[in-house]
């Protein structure tokens, strides 16, 4: 039985979520990651979603999103965000447009058609792949269903610890994938984005780190990418050698490859909730429907997607 999504309301929610491409196949070259990469950032303000990290891979994507709480969508800001998603000149943002030109509200039944669309975690994910699955069949002349199933997703607790682990996991996809040694040349993620000067980007790795400038933050994060970069994190997965990730730390703090080995990095494509046990167990106590009858708090892996993980 499939289980509902996990949305708490009243509260801003970090997300990670992943979307497996049919069959595993491996359909995503450069031009189509390209493409999923301009548009996950027009569907992300368009819905009022922070990205705050993400690696497209050839068959598989995934995309850590802060959802912000709820709260009323002034008239101005919907057209602003048809305006990104739309354009200026297309006939819904010129209609909502034209309503405030003469003095008037958007009529409530026309602000809820778009306003039910933004600030959710599933609208974002689900408009986001099927404009993608629509241009991509159109210009590889196929048809059918380009993903695998619906997204999964993980509520991650938003604590400095949780998000670093998070960020440098995604990060970090395709140095596993043996793609390339240095995250930072896989254009594809957030991490080379942020060093490209992606501002909003920037600011997630600073937050996250507790760093005030962008070049203290580019400095941490990437000892502790190097630092994680030694851990597989799952079979069949690279990992970068000692004498790797002592080269490339040589120039900042020296750390023991005994600290390398006890940095470890947690299983992030499996259960429902991530965090501390404080905050894996407040989760289970105000959203106990979600979880079957024994859900089971483990600290390392989780085969059974019904079990939560605590740091």
């Amino acid at each position: 039985m499939r289980l509902r999504r996990l949305k708490p309301k009243g509260r801003s929610v970090v997300y990670h979520c992943i979307s497996r491409i049919v069959g595993g196949s491996f359909l995503l070259g450069e031009v189509e990651k390209e493409v999923f990469r301009r548009m996950m950032w027009k569907q992300s303000q368009f819905c009022g979603v922070e990205v705050v990290a993400y690696c497209l891979m050839s068959n598989h994507v995934h995309l850590a999103v802060r959802v912000p709480a709820e709260q009323e969508l002034p008239d101005g800001e919907l057209i602003r965000r048809l305006g990104i998603l739309y354009g200026s000149n297309h006939p819904i943002t010129k209609n909502a447009t034209s309503f405030v030109r003469n003095g008037e509200k958007i009529p409530k039944a026309i602000h809820e058609t778009f306003s039910s669309r933004m600030g959710d975690v599933s609208e974002f994910n689900k408009e986001l792949k099927q404009r993608f699955s629509r241009w991509y069949n159109r210009v590889h002349q196929r048809h059918g269903t380009l993903w695998a199933e619906r997204f999964r997703s993980i509520v991650v607790e938003p604590s400095f610890a949780a998000l670093q682990a998070l960020i440098a996991y995604i990060d970090l996809n395709p140095v596993r994938a043996g793609l390339v040694e240095d995250p930072m040349d896989y254009r594809f993620c957030s991490y080379s984005e942020a060093l490209a000067g992606r501002r909003d980007l920037q600011l997630v790795l600073m937050d996250a780190l507790g760093c005030s400038s962008w070049a203290e933050c580019a400095n941490r994060y990437r000892r502790l990418l190097f630092v994680k970069s030694g851990i597989a994190g799952g079979s069949g997965k690279q990992v970068l050698s000692e004498r790797l990730i002592r080269s490339k730390l040589k120039k900042g703090a020296a750390l023991s490859f005994g600290e390398v080995l006890r940095v470890r990095i947690r299983y992030f494509s499996k259960g429902i909730v991530l965090g501390s046990s404080e905050f894996v167990h407040e989760f289970f106590r105000n959203y106990r429907e979600y979880f079957g009858r024994r859900p089971r708090f483990e600290t390392g892996r989780l085969p059974d997607p019904l079990r939560l993980q605590s740091l």
